[in-house]
């Protein structure tokens, strides 16, 4: 039986324009409860953006950061943090790769450096809810969780390739699709992340359902008991999956809760 469901939020539990059918899910997450099932917010954005999502639902778990940061509205259950001199290294190696935007994204803020386009500054506040400007990322006094990175959607693949090799053993790349790349830390990602609150609420991964798009996602997906794509996940995703549902525009993750709860 499934004790825990977590999805992706962006092309996963949002349409595009970052709504859900809030009827339906106030429907679904009683019924939730009522099974004794977790409900988890499984995603590379910050924790912050998140909880923004579920105000009136205060039993809901984030993994956020793509597993970095794992908390309930009233506490912090797992950070993970990079080493401040492979933080140094890392920042070394991404100014040397042209058409890139970056983030480093510690537990308390996001923070972009002052010569970054303010037009981006403001976009990317709709996924980092707190994002300070400042002058340089060498003296940033916060536990360091990730770094993202904005570039040309059609250069994505290539630019994924070059980070690899230029940070080797230092650090994971991953992407989420649409000229989003993140910089997690090795071996740490939302299949981790969701083992590590597994442990923590004696719940297993065989016992937790995942809903996903993208190639963060695809541990997860991969790793659960029930792996669900969307309509519109990554082939690579759906290779993996054991379900798929609809996309969502169409609100794919809650159409398959409500069949499987029943």
């Amino acid at each position: 039986m499934t004790k825990l469901v977590a999805v992706d939020m962006d092309g996963t539990f949002l349409r595009s324009d970052m709504t859900y059918d809030e009827a339906l899910f106030a429907k679904l997450h009683e019924r939730m409860l009522d099974l004794g099932v977790q409900f988890v917010c499984a995603s590379g954005n910050q924790y912050f953006q998140l909880q923004s999502f579920f105000t009136k639902y205060p039993d809901v778990i984030y993994v956020a950061e793509n597993g970095a940061y794992i908390r309930s509205r009233e506490r912090v259950l797992k950070v993970y943090a990079f080493n401040a001199a492979v933080v140094a290294q890392i920042l070394t190696a991404l100014r040397s790769v042209a058409d890139i935007k970056l983030l480093v994204c510690g537990q308390n803020s996001a923070y972009a450096e002052s010569t970054m386009d303010p037009d981006h500054v403001e976009f990317m506040r709709n996924y980092y809810h707190e994002l300070e400007v400042i002058d340089s990322f060498d003296h940033i006094d916060d536990a360091i969780l990730k770094f993202a990175i904005s570039c040309p959607p059609e250069q994505t693949a290539a630019i994924v390739a070059t980070l690899e090799h230029k940070l080797g053993a230092l650090a994971d790349v991953t992407s989420s699709g649409h000229g989003d790349i993140d910089i997690i830390q090795p071996g740490l990602n939302k299949a981790a992340g969701l083992k590590e609150l597994g442990q923590l609420l004696h719940i297993d991964l065989s016992d937790m359902m995942a809903f996903g798009d993208g190639g963060n996602d695809l541990e997860m997906i991969r790793e659960v008991g029930t792996g669900v794509a969307m309509a519109n996940a990554q082939p690579d995703v759906k290779a993996v999956a054991d379900a798929e549902t609809s996309d969502n525009e169409t609100q794919g993750v809650l159409a398959y809760l409500a069949a499987h709860l029943e």
